[in-house]
């Protein structure tokens, strides 16, 4: 029991920190970019919403309520980053503390469903030998979950020393920061683009 734990764990954290599959992490970087130290609680809840998202999306795929092409959401990956980014590089001057977030929860949450679609072919071969899929989907988005905190919370840190020991602007941090996610995503784009 303690062992498959572990192994599902390990699986959530691993999903996200493999550099093979950096998609994730460009996300995660776009996704925190705008947000300062003082400002952990959102972006907890932003990164926890993401999570939600994925965890919904690999239930559908892992009961077969849902079947979604893959080429398709190979496509949106990239697209949701790039989105991420580009929103970011565009309001990069507006202040994020008194913006709205409902409707970043929302995105926040549809790019959860779409990232985790794109798990969810292996996510379905691996749980095959598993007692019960839905313990092992809650221990898998325990791993992604924490994976995702060791992804912002260094960018955060890195944003905080760029901005308050070099005296970089958080306008000029958030256009530097997102505007290499971009240039990391589009190669991405390219290879997953289906016209």
């Amino acid at each position: 029991m303690l062992e498959d734990f572990w192994f599902n764990l390990k699986l959530g954290l691993f999903h996200v920190l493999d550099w093979n599959a950096y998609d994730h992490i460009l996300f995660l970087i776009a996704l925190v970019a705008a947000y300062s130290i003082n400002q952990g609680k959102r972006v907890f809840w932003l990164v926890t919403i993401f999570t939600l998202g994925h965890t919904i999306s690999l239930v559908l795929a892992a009961y077969d309520v849902v079947s979604i092409s893959s080429e398709w959401i190979e496509l949106l990956i990239p697209v949701s980053i790039l989105f991420t980014a580009l929103y970011n590089i565009i309001f990069a001057k507006k202040n994020i503390e008194k913006t709205k977030v409902n409707a970043l929860y929302a995105f926040t949450l549809f790019f959860g469903l779409v990232h985790g679609f794109g798990f969810s072919s292996y996510f379905n071969m691996v749980s095959q030998a598993a007692e019960s899929k839905l313990l092992m989907l809650v221990e898998f988005a325990l791993g992604v979950e924490l994976s995702q905190l060791f992804v912002v919370i260094p960018v955060m840190i890195i944003g905080f020393i760029f901005q308050n020991i070099f005296n970089m602007s958080k306008k000029d941090w958030i256009l530097i920061s997102c505007s290499i996610v971009v240039g990391l995503c589009l190669p991405i784009l390219r290879e997953t683009w289906i016209w």
